[in-house]
């Protein structure tokens, strides 16, 4: 058997494509790669996107609070074609220079403010109409709690556990074992927290369960990586039961087709400007 043993260099150099899927988007340096205004539709709310769990956790903030009657969070979602490298574009990097989805702009107030990564856009809209965030001390902290944990935590999941197990190249035990292990964890300690609160953060429906679905619900309903068996995902019943709940919330249904580009045609929007684009 040939030694696979890696011994790193001195000094790290980027001298061949790395990355499995995405080894052709995938560079150690930051900036725009080419000058490319984005799209400014009608509505204040300027959503630049890709129904990956972190894009869908903001089409699902914004469909819930239009669910609410809160009209001003009208928004228009523009695709991000990833594969493409469209995050690298100029206008993208001006919005978030770390060229990652989603950027989101308000155009509201008298200068337009950028809005980006997705924890901080579920605050920010949270914030700004009042909802999905508990005022009340206690309550407020809890859901930031489970908030910042799946900001933390799901990059295990999905460039750990997910990168190993479906987009790599090659398989390898170690890192595979090491990643599911972590989900495994992860997954034990939602099952833990939801046998004793419907919603992650108590009684409440909150951004700490729409940042968490996309990724850990969507999971445990057998919808990611194709791992569902792998990583016994049944074994979590109270996981189950709350993302069986959360799946079936009209503006989950509709956050979630926007800015999808794959799957049944139906559960497609790759742009959304108008609530009928989802009807």
């Amino acid at each position: 058997m040939p030694d696979t043993t890696y011994a790193p260099p001195k000094v790290w150099t980027h001298d061949a494509p790395s990355g499995g899927k995405f080894a052709s988007i995938n560079a150690p340096t930051a900036g725009a790669r080419e000058e490319r205004a984005l799209p400014v539709g009608k509505h204040p709310l300027q959503l630049y996107s890709l129904a990956t769990p972190n894009g869908v956790k903001v089409t699902i903030m914004l469909e819930e609070l239009l669910a609410l009657g809160h009209t001003g969070a009208e928004y228009d979602a523009w695709l991000i074609k990833i594969g493409d490298g469209d995050q690298f574009g100029s206008g993208f990097v001006e919005i978030n220079p770390n060229s990652k989805i989603p950027a989101l702009t308000d155009h509201s107030l008298d200068t337009p403010v950028r809005v980006f990564e997705s924890g901080s856009i579920l605050v920010y809209l949270a914030e700004k109409f009042g909802a999905f965030l508990p005022t009340e001390t206690r309550a407020r902290t809890e859901t930031l709690n489970w908030l910042f944990w799946q900001m933390g935590s799901a990059p295990f999941l999905g460039g750990g556990f997910g990168h190993f197990y479906a987009y790599a190249p090659e398989k390898y035990e170690y890192p595979i074992n090491r990643y599911a292990m972590e989900v495994k964890r992860q997954l034990d300690v939602l099952d833990r927290q939801l046998a004793e609160n419907r919603y992650i953060a108590g009684d409440e429906y909150t951004i700490a369960d729409m940042a968490i679905w996309p990724w850990y619900g969507v999971l445990a309903r057998g919808e990611l990586y194709n791992a569902a068996e792998f990583l016994s995902v049944q074994d979590y019943k109270h996981v189950q039961r709350w993302a069986a709940e959360v799946a079936e919330r009209p503006a989950v249904i509709r956050g979630r087709k926007v800015n999808r580009t794959w799957g049944d045609e139906s559960e497609q929007a790759p742009e959304r400007h108008s609530a009928s684009d989802l009807d």
